[in-house]
């Protein structure tokens, strides 16, 4: 197992807690010279914040342990691509690499919609790896949003 899938491996531990709290599963870690730093996973509901998205939890403990809003150095993990406001808080935050899992071709913003995090207009561009773990990270969300829309249905035939 190479360095990215090891880290991509830990975000998918995060994103597991998401999904056991019935969030969408995402999963995401900042690592730092060798160690993770930084840890999250959406809680967008349980939360009931719009700002609650792995990405950006994993970056406020970061920046915490680093003391500093600057993630210079710092790699980060997803499980899936960046939206828009996330996606702008890393390039904000000076990432130097986003690992991704899957992409999303409805909101993602690393290079399905936008590429917010390669744009030459901005001050920092982000280096970006796309596809470690790519099955399982699609899985993962594909059996949640499966469960999800029997639920939906079950709750609606009862209903």
């Amino acid at each position: 197992m190479n360095t990215d899938e090891r880290y991509m491996r830990q975000a998918l531990t995060q994103a597991k807690k998401a999904a056991a709290l019935g969030e969408i599963p995402v999963g995401c870690v900042i690592v730092y010279e060798g160690r993770v730093i930084g840890r999250g996973y959406n809680r967008r509901n349980t939360d009931k914040s719009t700002l609650s998205h792995a990405e950006i939890t994993a970056m406020k403990k970061a920046c915490k342990v680093l003391g500093d809003w600057r993630l210079e150095g710092c790699t980060l993990y997803v499980t899936l691509e960046p939206c828009q406001m996330c996606a702008g808080a890393i390039v904000q935050a000076r990432v130097d690499k986003v690992v991704m899992g899957c992409m999303n071709p409805k909101a993602g913003c690393a290079g399905s919609i936008l590429n917010l995090l390669q744009m030459e207009e901005f001050n920092h561009q982000v280096e970006i790896t796309r596809g470690v773990l790519e099955s399982e990270c699609s899985t993962m969300l594909k059996d949640f949003f499966a469960g999800l829309r029997l639920r939906l249905r079950a709750e609606k035939q009862n209903g």
